[in-house]
């Protein structure tokens, strides 16, 4: 699927969210106060696999997850690679994903990071790109779990989020 990396359609945006359930998480961190580390943990906690891929960190463990050094060493094919470093690093990364067999269905490029020639890339091989945007801000704009903080997430819904075991509310996307 091809998309206009300058505005996302919502509805585009939910479907690869529902879709995906694997995900390699490229520039994971094992440090809890790093985005990379909040947005694994987040993904997590919404039923998702997530793969920390960090050389640094390869042979460890981050959240409960081993991470593996680069996107070669993935024992499991992954539905989505998402990539949580600068928009010069992230055309080398997306021709790793690139060389995975099977492919991933997406590449997510983080808050920041856009590498068009990277997307076209990856889109002539069928893949869906998604660039500058985060997974976890999506899924909790789309879910209304950022409504609930007082942002404007601009969907509107009636339904009734329903308690958590744990004593606290968390949406999905799945409900709406």
């Amino acid at each position: 699927m091809s998309l206009d990396h300058d505005r996302y359609d919502d509805e585009a945006l939910r479907k690869i969210l529902r879709q995906v359930r694997s995900i390699a998480l490229v520039g994971a961190s094992a440090n809890p106060a790093r985005p990379s580390w909040i947005v694994t943990k987040y993904l997590l906690e919404r039923g998702y696999q997530v793969i920390p891929v960090n050389p640094g960190f390869a042979g460890g463990e981050i959240l409960g997850r081993p991470v593996v050094a680069r996107l070669a060493d993935l024992v499991h094919p992954v539905d989505m690679v998402e990539i949580f470093r600068n928009s010069e690093a992230a055309g080398p990364l997306v021709d790793e994903a690139l060389a995975l067999d099977p492919l991933p269905r997406v590449i997510w490029m983080q808050l920041g990071v856009r590498n068009d020639a990277a997307a076209a890339r990856a889109e002539e091989r069928g893949v869906t790109v998604v660039m500058n945007r985060c997974p976890k801000i999506e899924y909790g704009r789309l879910s209304g779990e950022i409504g609930w903080t007082g942002v404007n997430s601009r969907i509107l819904s009636a339904k009734r989020p329903k308690l958590a075991a744990k004593g606290f509310q968390k949406l999905t996307i799945e409900e709406r």
